[in-house]
């Protein structure tokens, strides 16, 4: 996960691939807290790792629960609907389904067992309306406080208090499904006698409701339907572990991949694996209204295969009632379609993470686009003259996977735009990965992909300051001082004659190098160490002598530019390898400055050192350096020069992203 304040993505150009989707958030923390009211232990495979998951987990946990992994399976050891802590406070973030639901089953449990329960969150999570749960609560009896703005968490849920469950229970459906769904699923724990849920108006975003009830089914309530309009929790409920439940890959999840392939699959299927044709989640048609864009789509009982189809895509106008979370996905598809996309029956928008409809409005215009909305639609057009935008992104995950799509402007217009995503850890909330999983399925051309080299002598900090820029940009980072020793080592410990250079060239293709933390990895293994030890420099020596190696090393470098970008630091970065790259510093701390750090390094590792000989020793090598043949040691003409005697590493890192930001558009 990038943990970075933004993530720059350069334009994109294709997908390709298969992903394999993280749980669903909806079903996970379900059958969480069902297998937490159920008697016996519960075997959940598949689960999401998330934010809201997370928060879920705790709260269980507090309130007594077991929780424990054995494999692949986290256990849950349920309460068997009787509370073993009385007294708790429980802060869920910004997890709406696991604050409504937690809400009425503690709500529920305090009245009949008695207790104190202090449920909060972010201060998101106490803007978002929970007034019509705890209006059908009170109406049963429960007690519950406000402990802040009436109608919002925080609130406090006590007992013992005596319920009414002779007389319907009845709640609004039009502002969130999630409000029946605690509903059902804490009922059945004070099920003495049949109780009738009545829904008043229209209930929306029903597919979310058929999850619900399919869950409760698996834990052994069977509960009546009338329509949409009323449901009935038989007498004698009771919530019975069904031993092992697997979650299905996350369908809302599933619709930024669907656009992806909608929009840039044009060569190979972008193949999305985890849900499909017998999917519980409502989100997956989704697909269809992708398919009314123009997207040729396949599916399998587990998976979906998306190409791009008409191009542009087609303008649609639709009732999203469906679909609410995964529809959001279809403003941006909008920005390639051939004419206006409206969506509409949209409200509950307007109550989520955070009020997406103006949020998506907001963030669509900065790219240049035109965009309306209303209480409960949005109508967006297409859009040719794109800007360069900085998205925030209102700590809401959603809004930062959709505008993804967004880095594929490249198609539509000549004048390619990068995408900066504010705060892209968001995506913490359900799949993580999010980014990563992005860039392991789509293309961009290598000139797009930013690079920044440093450049300078021996022992002037080059690699601890790529690292920590790499960081804070979430690029990948290339050590080329590494190259030749790890295709020494390698070639060694496959046997080869160093001598031979055609033969060490041809293993160079092979390495699969990664640095990451300023440690070196060959394949899984860690060689950082053996690459500092005398011997290993010696078969560099060896074969840097070949040029066909030299040339093998070099494209291998090339290799390196990869999404989202690079910082590449060397002797030649900036001249011999990357001479586009976007940014270019070269250091020049003095060799006495040098050759103090290097003294206290080597004294801090225990080794004896004399601080004049390695003065000397640096100068000699940047003599060497400077006046050999090939890449002679120098800054590149457009090189900023960087004396960093007397700075930090923060301080350094700092004046790099100055400069860096300096080059950006945004």
């Amino acid at each position: 996960m990038f943990k970075i304040p933004f993530l720059d993505l350069p334009p994109l150009r294709g997908a390709a691939g298969t992903v394999r989707l993280p749980g669903s958030k909806s079903i996970s923390n379900r059958v969480l807290l069902l297998a937490a009211l159920s008697e016996g232990k519960t075997f959940v495979r598949d689960l999401l790792a998330s934010d809201d998951t997370a928060v879920m987990l705790e709260a269980l946990r507090t309130l007594g629960c077991g929780v424990w992994r054995e494999g692949d399976a986290l256990v849950i050891d349920g309460l068997g609907g009787r509370l073993r802590a009385k007294d708790a406070k429980l802060f869920l973030g910004n997890a709406g389904t696991a604050m409504r639901p937690l809400t009425a089953a503690l709500a529920l449990l305090a009245a009949t067992q008695g207790g104190s329960f202090e449920v909060s969150g972010v201060p998101r999570m106490h803007e978002r309306p929970i007034g019509d749960l705890v209006d059908a609560l009170r109406g049963l009896g429960c007690e519950i406080d406000d402990l802040g703005n009436a109608g919002y968490p925080p609130l406090r849920l006590r007992g013992p208090s005596s319920l009414a469950l002779d007389t319907p229970v009845r709640v609004r459906g039009d502002v969130s499904s999630q409000f029946l769904t605690a509903l059902l699923l804490a009922l059945p724990l004070v099920a003495e006698r049949d109780i009738r849920i009545e829904v008043i108006g229209e209930l929306i975003s029903k597919p979310y409701i058929e999850i619900t009830l399919a869950l409760l089914a698996r834990f052994g309530i069977d509960v009546k339907r009338e329509g949409w309009e009323a449901f009935v929790i038989p007498a004698g409920s009771r919530y019975r572990s069904p031993g092992e439940v697997f979650v299905e890959g996350d369908a809302s999840s599933a619709s930024y991949f669907v656009g992806l392939g909608a929009i840039a699959a044009s060569e190979a299927p972008m193949r999305i694996e985890g849900v499909g044709s017998e999917s519980l989640q409502g989100d997956v048609r989704f697909i269809e209204a992708a398919a009314a864009m123009g997207a040729e789509i396949t599916t399998g009982p587990n998976w979906l295969e998306v190409r791009r189809g008409a191009w542009p895509l087609k303008g649609i106008t639709l009732d999203c009632n469906h679909i609410p979370d995964a529809a959001m996905t279809l403003t941006v598809m909008a920005l390639y379609a051939d004419g206006p996309t409206t969506l509409t029956n949209i409200a509950s928008w307007r109550v989520k993470e955070t009020d997406r409809i103006a949020a998506m409005a907001t963030e669509l215009c900065k790219l240049g686009a035109t965009v309306e909305e209303g209480p409960d639609w949005i109508r967006v057009e297409p859009l040719k003259d794109w800007q360069a935008a900085a998205i925030h992104t209102y700590d809401d995950h959603r809004v930062a996977m959709c505008f993804s799509l967004a880095a594929f402007n490249g198609l539509v217009t000549s004048a390619a735009q990068p995408v900066r995503i504010l705060e892209p850890h968001c995506v913490a909330k359900t799949f993580p990965d999010y980014f990563e999983t992005l860039f392991g399925v789509v293309t961009a051309n290598a000139a797009d992909i930013p690079v920044i080299t440093i450049d300078g002598p021996t022992a002037s900090g080059k690699g601890t300051l790529a690292d920590e820029v790499g960081k804070a940009l979430g690029f990948a980072v290339l050590d080329s001082g590494a190259l030749y020793r790890v295709a020494g080592l390698a070639a060694r410990r496959a046997g080869l004659d160093l001598d031979d250079g055609a033969a060490v060239a041809a293993i160079v293709p092979t390495l699969q190098l990664r640095f990451i933390d300023g440690q070196v990895f060959l394949g899984s293994e860690d060689v950082s160490a053996r690459l500092r030890a005398e011997a290993t420099g010696l078969l560099a020596s060896q074969v840097a002598v070949h040029p066909a190696v030299r040339q093998a090393l070099h494209q291998l470098q090339l290799s390196f530019r990869r999404l989202p970008g690079l910082v590449a630091d060397g002797r030649d970065m900036g001249t011999a390898i990357f001479p586009d790259a976007d940014l270019k510093v070269f250091l020049t701390a003095s060799a006495a400055t040098r050759a103090e750090r290097r003294h206290k390094q080597l004294i801090s590792k225990g080794i004896s050192a004399n601080i004049k000989g390695l003065r000397e020793d640096l100068e000699a090598r940047d003599e060497r350096d400077k006046n050999r043949s090939a890449s002679p040691l120098a800054p590149a003409q457009d090189a900023q020069l960087l004396d960093n005697s007397a700075l930090t590493i923060e301080a350094s890192v700092d004046q790099m992203l100055v400069w860096w930001q300096q080059r950006r558009p945004f």
